[in-house]
């Protein structure tokens, strides 16, 4: 669906298997910039590029158009199409130099930070052709601008992006919500991003790789609630430790997810690691004061 002037939204549904007999749902949104050129914001999952490619032909465009993929980020639900759309399209890649070992050699996610069902998930290698960093501005063409914003903490090179003139923000996953999981690698860094990206003026739209687009104060009050919800996680956990020098990942990822009233069948070791992240800083009562 069309969001801004330029920019359309695509969610992709699809489902991950995390044992012999239990799916579950998950989506994460594509965005599409339409100038003379196509330019994509992430690409979704290598086995839903199709759904790219029908979205792209119902607005008279084809991947094969596409010139541009900036990624928010190297995890596998972000990146996991690329191969497939570059491999048509020969388009530039950018992402942070951080993130960019991740893209260019795939199998060194897959060995780093190993997620259930990662072949069908991610494509390939594909060589970055711009590494990025804080306060860049990428010409996508003329009259298409994005501001770099860095905002580490779900990963080192999390990046988000602002269109100039539609003033629509692409925040990938930097920003924590109530019905999600827990997923970043430092609760505080984490939080450190949200504040910056409180304090930016003038941005119209919000859009999330997890949420619906978001315009005005609807944006304004998803950017406020980021840290009361790390905040209620970090409640979560200091109920549940006892011992912390005593703790059982797994068990504890369990337990804050049930308090929380998450699926318990979200559990992994990458929420695991996120949920542990908060133990250094047990000690603090309120981490978002």
């Amino acid at each position: 669906m069309k969001v801004t002037e330029h920019v359309h939204a695509l969610r992709i549904n699809y489902m991950i298997r995390v044992s012999p007999t239990l799916s579950v749902k998950r989506f994460v949104y594509v965005y599409v910039i339409v100038g003379q050129h196509v330019h994509l914001i992430d690409t979704g999952i290598a086995s839903h590029v199709g759904d790219v490619d029908v979205y792209l032909g119902e607005i008279g465009r084809s991947i094969e158009a596409v010139a541009t993929v900036a990624l928010t980020h190297s995890h596998a639900d972000h990146m996991g199409g690329l191969k497939a759309i570059h491999s048509q399209s020969h388009c530039r890649v950018v992402a942070h130099a951080l993130e960019t070992p991740w893209v260019e050699n795939t199998r060194l996610q897959a060995h780093e930070r190993p997620t259930k069902e990662f072949d069908r998930l991610v494509g390939g290698n594909v060589a970055v052709d711009q590494q990025v960093t804080d306060g860049d501005c990428i010409e996508l063409e003329p009259g298409l601008q994005l501001e770099v914003i860095h905002t580490p903490g779900h990963s080192p090179g999390s990046v988000c992006y602002l269109l100039k003139g539609d003033q629509a923000m692409f925040s990938g996953d930097a920003l924590a919500f109530a019905w999600g999981v827990p997923v970043y690698d430092d609760v505080m860094v984490s939080l450190a991003s949200v504040r910056r990206l409180q304090s930016l003026k003038g941005v119209a739209c919000l859009l999330s790789s997890w949420d619906q687009p978001r315009y005005g104060q609807e944006a304004s009050d998803v950017f406020n609630r980021c840290p009361d919800y790390l905040q209620t996680i970090h409640v979560a956990i200091r109920e549940e430790v006892t011992y912390p020098d005593m703790i059982d990942p797994m068990g504890l990822c369990h337990a804050v997810l049930s308090r929380l009233k998450l699926p318990t069948a979200a559990a992994s070791p990458l929420v695991a690691q996120s949920i542990m992240s908060h133990v250094p800083y047990l000690g603090q009562a309120n981490i978002a004061d």
